[in-house]
């Protein structure tokens, strides 16, 4: 019996070894042991130490110097490393011939804006959030329960293992492979339409984004926008993000999102991704699903 349990670890245990909660996203791939249940009987043992024997010399034994420890470099890279580098003349450069005078720049006008603030501002960007992360955690809660589904299934045939024949045991551990590739398969697959339907709706805020940036800057004469984060001092008279957060929930109320069950690459190509070309190229229902704007965010909008 020992080798039936054997037999069907090694076939089912090299299967259950990796982690499917890295494939969802990364916000979720902490996990205690990886996300999967390996079982105690698969696990290798720590092998004990021979028993030295006993020592029957009557004279005293030669003394052996040990090895020297291998450098961390390692082998003859790791010495050419610690050679000190030897200075070589340089061979010369053409000097470069002067420039001719040139129309001097305009002064700087200098505004600042905060691209996290204006994002944490946009209704479009918040809601189209909220729908990614409830897909995410969707997803997540469904490597769990495929998890327990496994566990479960480990728990039975470790039960049944003593009326099993060899047989038996590798078609059920065949069975189980095949569940797992095919379920690690479709996580990865969802994980990714996620991952590009973030990248479709993101993206739409963005471009948007640099052209209201663009429109802001130009209405106060402003021809530098740095970003806020990265100024040590500002008066609140350059700051344009507020200003620029209403324009784009003014102009950019909703996204397109493709809807959880539609990947959006096959979108792209039957010519069904809505573009600036072609903005209603989309199904209206079945292939997509839109972001709208808050009740209480429109009527804030109006007034």
């Amino acid at each position: 019996m020992v080798n039936k349990l054997g037999l069907y670890f090694a076939v089912a245990g090299a299967f259950l070894a990796p982690s499917f909660v890295s494939i969802v996203t990364t916000a979720h791939a902490e996990d205690t042991n990886n996300g999967w249940f390996i079982p105690k009987n698969s696990q290798p043992k720590p092998v004990a130490p021979a028993p030295k024997a006993a020592a029957r010399h009557t004279t005293a034994p030669k003394v052996i110097a040990p090895a020297p420890a291998p450098s961390d470099e390692g082998g003859e890279d790791g010495d050419m490393q610690n050679q000190p580098q030897a200075v070589l003349p340089l061979p010369p450069v053409p000097k470069p011939a002067a420039l001719p005078k040139s129309t001097t720049p305009p002064t700087a006008v200098i505004g600042v804006i905060s691209v996290p603030d204006v994002m944490r501002q946009s209704v479009a960007a918040r809601e189209a959030e909220k729908i990614l992360v409830e897909r995410r955690d969707q997803l997540q809660k469904d490597v769990q329960k495929e998890q327990k589904a496994w566990r479960a299934e480990q728990q039975q045939i470790q039960a049944k293992a003593k009326t099993m024949t060899d047989a038996q045991l590798q078609e059920h551990g065949r069975k189980l492979q095949a569940r797992v590739m095919n379920a690690q398969k479709d996580f990865r697959n969802r994980s990714r339409i996620i991952q590009e339907s973030a990248q479709v709706a993101f993206g739409q805020v963005e471009r948007e984004l640099i052209l209201l940036i663009q429109n802001v800057a130009e209405s106060h004469n402003m021809n530098l926008v740095l970003h806020r984060e990265q100024v040590a001092l500002s008066v609140n008279e350059l700051d344009i993000t507020n200003e620029v957060a209403k324009e784009l929930n003014k102009n950019l109320s909703s996204v397109f999102i493709p809807a959880a069950d539609v990947d959006p690459e096959e979108l792209a190509k039957n010519g069904s991704m809505p573009t600036t070309a072609n903005p209603d190229a989309a199904p209206k229902a079945e292939a997509s699903s839109v972001v709208k704007k808050a009740p209480e965010q429109q009527d804030n909008t109006k007034k």
